[in-house]
């Protein structure tokens, strides 16, 4: 079998061996790709990569010898870079299709693995093709029913204000709705478009169903991130009332619930406190910073000041994989508050570890975690309800204990890298045969 995948990044293992930044953002296809270059079953594929770049670097253009890709020193595999500005995924670059006509030529595919939806290149990838039944596509989030949650409750007038910031970048709140509706129609023919489509949820499953029933859904669980595989939380550390988020720059993560719930939290346990990954929109240290607020951190800055929240809110910042697997292990649960979501990874990632988790009852999180046994969902948007189960997992020690032991064996089952592996292996002889 020759399996062309194509990427959101490019791999750690093809920018070590190029002497380049990368992210780990996707590490679980790290893991995918050590055991494809290991060769661990008998019926690998003959594995070619493509990745995005900024832009094709000489770097890149030396290796490539005058051909389309160039192949890794260390294993063989086909690399191909393509060019596309990932900042503005709402925008469609045609001659994406030209550059991927010649990498299918070049390596000539039994069948293509387009990993996500929510980058123009995967709608390139499948008009360049044209063997829809030779066409997997693994479903991730789903942009168009994002699209339709993004607001998340949002107060009307949060929602039509447009700050410094939002009009510079003409990127307000109702402009960042539409970028996510645009990306969901072509996320629709990219589904159109394929023959068969790998996920987890029945949320998945019944979407990509309305949009393409004649695809064949094939379920198969991802493998996380391999730090994740380590460690495990310690009951101690319920005691400290740190509540770990893992993502809160824009509505439809939810982390203005988790403020709005806070108080109530406060006035049982005073010393709680939020700790939240990723980018900051709620800096304010330097004019600078406050020009480059948007309407929504905003709206966060504003929660806070109201509801009496200074000090108990910690921006934590961008964590590499070890970083976020500590700030889950300093934490004493791990709450998803988003409006919608399908498979969040971060919520695996705290189940392996044995983290308390406290979830929004919402897309494809009822399949991953049994209410009551595994965790605990809240309706989404309510912040009362959201506020008792926080106060469920400090006032319960042996039911949250207990509830986090039964998450941790389901997750180490339903993340089993080995397992996936053959399941994935499956679906590509089903396809090529």
């Amino acid at each position: 079998m020759r399996v062309l995948w194509l990427c959101n990044i490019m791999l750690p293992a093809i920018a070590e061996e190029l002497g380049l930044p990368y992210s780990n953002r996707e590490g679980w296809l790290t893991g995918i790709y050590e055991r494809v270059c290991g060769k661990e079953e008998e019926g690998a594929p003959e594995l070619g990569i493509c990745f995005p770049v900024p832009e094709i670097t000489p770097l890149i253009t030396q290796r490539c010898h005058g051909n389309p890709g160039f192949r890794l020193t260390s294993t063989g595999i086909a690399c191909y870079a393509f060019r596309e500005n990932l900042a503005a995924p709402e925008r469609y670059d045609g001659g994406m299709e030209g550059r991927f006509r010649e990498i299918l030529k070049d390596f000539r595919p039994d069948m293509v693995h387009i990993f996500g939806t929510e980058f123009p290149h995967a709608l390139a990838m499948v008009r360049a093709f044209r063997k829809p039944e030779r066409i997997l596509v693994g479903i991730q989030g789903l942009c168009f029913a994002c699209a339709e949650a993004y607001m998340a409750g949002l107060p009307e007038y949060v929602i039509r204000r447009r700050t410094f910031r939002d009009r510079v970048k003409r990127d307000d709140i109702r402009q960042q709705q539409e970028k996510f509706r645009i990306r969901g129609e072509r996320e629709k023919e990219v589904l159109r478009g394929c023959g068969h489509i790998t996920g987890r949820t029945d949320f998945d499953r019944l979407e990509t169903g309305k949009i393409n029933p004649r695809a064949v859904y094939h379920f198969m669980n991802e493998t996380m991130r391999t730090p994740f595989y380590e460690g495990k939380w310690d009951m101690g550390r319920r005691r400290n009332c740190g509540i770990f988020l893992s993502q809160g720059d824009y509505p439809l993560k939810g982390l203005h619930y988790v403020l709005q719930a806070l108080p109530e939290v406060l006035r049982e346990y005073p010393q709680a406190y939020v700790a939240v990954a990723g980018n900051s929109v709620m800096e304010y240290g330097t004019w600078k910073d406050r020009i480059k607020i948007s309407s929504y951190g905003k709206y966060l800055l504003e929660l806070t000041d109201s509801l009496g929240l200074a000090g108990h809110v910690r921006i934590l910042g961008k964590l590499s994989a070890e970083e976020m697997k500590e700030a889950f292990l300093q934490a004493s649960m791990f709450v998803c508050p988003s409006s919608l979501e399908n498979s969040p990874n971060s919520m695996g990632e705290a189940m392996l570890l044995g983290v308390p988790v406290a979830a929004a009852r919402t897309g494809g999180i009822p399949s991953l975690i049994e209410d009551g046994r595994e965790g605990l969902l809240f309706e989404p948007g309510n912040c009362k309800e959201l506020a008792e189960c926080i106060k469920r997992v400090w006032r319960e020690p042996e039911e949250t204990a207990l509830r986090a032991e039964n998450a941790r064996k389901r997750a180490w089952d339903t993340h089993d890298g080995n397992k996936n592996y053959k399941r994935l292996l499956a679906v590509y002889r089903e396809i090529c045969q």
